[in-house]
């Protein structure tokens, strides 16, 4: 059996990017996120959940972008001080962020390395204290300094 269903989730998806953030663009996600569901569901899914997360790495901290936010469809970017993170609770797997990101700190979890592995836990915990970002920031102003440093994570702040 051959399942359309993306082609509906993304019609609704779509819906709702680079709309101003108002009632109805959050009814149009809440929906999405619904249509999904209802989806996998008729696809004989056994999960309900996202299949896939994806994860914010280290090229984020210190250079915090935000340009994945803004074509997010279920607003799952929590910000910290200076790095984002996805709650992978609510990331649908729509894959509109990570092109977005000018550094490439998102990655699907399946595409981790060994040594980034810990990211997929870090961002689960620190999305649930940290507030949601749902417009697009300007960067620090010191970005063009941090975009290419490597082992920055122990700069990262809670």
């Amino acid at each position: 059996m051959v399942c359309c269903a993306p082609d509906i989730v993304n019609n609704s998806w779509h819906a709702g990017l680079n709309a101003p953030r108002n009632n109805q663009t959050v009814r149009k996600r809440s929906k999405a996120r619904s249509n999904l569901i209802t989806i996998r569901r008729l696809c004989g899914s056994t999960s309900l959940g996202p299949t896939m997360t994806f994860v914010v790495t280290e090229q984020c901290i210190k250079c915090k972008h935000t340009d994945c936010v803004e074509v997010c469809p279920v607003d799952c970017f929590h910000e910290g001080p200076n790095f984002l993170v996805i709650d992978p609770e609510e990331c649908i797997d729509c894959t509109l962020c990570e092109p977005e990101c000018p550094v490439d700190a998102i990655k699907g979890e399946d595409d981790l390395a060994d040594d980034e592995q810990h990211y997929l836990e870090l961002n689960a915990e620190l999305s649930r204290g940290w507030p949601i970002l749902t417009e697009k920031k300007d960067p620090p102003d010191d970005v063009a300094l941090w975009a290419n440093v490597p082992d920055k994570f122990k700069l990262l702040e809670r």
